[in-house]
């Protein structure tokens, strides 16, 4: 075994707020007396933007908007140039999570072309004989709960041919008749998306109902935006020809990291829309979407 280094955040589930203080220990492991020129912690934030595959060619301009958004940076010396004892050395670190001037400390988010990501990063710097040692680790970052009650907003649908948008061949489309509610498109992000939908009839055999949650990145600048729909999670609610008038619950958890409350700044924006799937015994698949807004409460 060579020397191993190691970052032990206190909090178990890695979730801080702004103004919070982000504490561990550096953990620096060795059955050899370990000499170094420096050791340093540094805590980074940004946001990074990507373009699609489709966006490259349409907009140049974009290729200096998309340089990542710095959030944080501070950078900490633990420990000059010396040498640590065999076994095991634990050196404890502190460092308020206290952003500069008006920044805004935007949540954790995982995406496809926008990723908001807070790391802890420690160096041990050696001689030129003995490799440099690095050992990274990501920490969470939550928005503060917003203030006052989220009034919910429920919304009634009715899927049927003739409340069909985008539709060439209405006339060849199959009868068929549903209905349902979503208890509300104001969403707490750590609540679950609830509702109930109701086949009342179709005239060929249902196949499949899903509900499939939406991310939507847009990248921009004055020049444009780039706009991306990607699906985060499929969740089959019904499987084969249901019973017709029966309630079907519709019910979808929020996954962390790939969600954050809805988010618009200058340079981006991330929303969340639903989309109620139909796929019918013929093969035809009907959508009905519902965009969403996402807080933390």
């Amino acid at each position: 075994m060579g020397t191993s280094l190691d970052i032990r955040l206190k909090r178990a589930n890695k979730i801080y707020h702004e103004g919070e203080i982000v504490s561990g220990v550096v953990v620096i492991t060795s059955k050899d007396t370990v000499h170094h020129q420096g050791i340093s912690l540094t805590m980074e934030g940004s946001v990074n933007l990507q373009l699609s595959a489709k966006s490259v060619g349409v907009f140049e301009a974009f290729y200096n908007s998309v340089k990542p958004i710095q959030l944080i940076s501070c950078n900490v010396e633990i420990s000059k140039q010396g040498k640590l004892p065999s076994g095991k050395t634990e050196i404890p670190f502190e460092f308020p999570l206290q952003m500069k001037g008006n920044k805004v400390l935007y949540e954790t988010y995982h995406g496809v072309f926008v990723n908001i990501q807070y790391t802890l990063k420690c160096d041990i710097r050696r001689s030129l004989l003995a490799k440099d040692l690095t050992k990274s680790c990501e920490f969470i970052v939550h928005s503060l709960p917003q203030k006052g009650k989220l009034s919910p907003s429920p919304v009634d649908f009715t899927i049927a041919p003739e409340t069909l948008q985008n539709i060439k061949e209405r006339a060849t489309l199959p009868k068929f008749r549903i209905k349902g509610r979503l208890n509300s498109t104001n969403c707490v992000i750590t609540q679950p998306l609830t509702g109930v939908l109701v086949v009342e009839s179709s005239e060929v055999p249902v196949k499949s109902i899903e509900l499939q949650l939406v991310r939507v990145e847009t990248c921009g600048c004055a020049e444009g935006y780039a706009r991306d729909a990607t699906e985060i999670q499929n969740i089959q609610i019904a499987e084969g020809d249901v019973c017709r008038e029966f309630p079907i619950p519709i019910y979808m958890v929020f996954p962390r990291l790939f969600t954050c409350p809805t988010l618009e700044t200058t340079n981006f924006k991330i929303e969340f829309e639903v989309n109620i799937v139909i796929i019918l015994q013929d093969d035809h698949l009907i959508t009905e979407n519902f965009p969403l807004k996402l807080c933390r409460n």
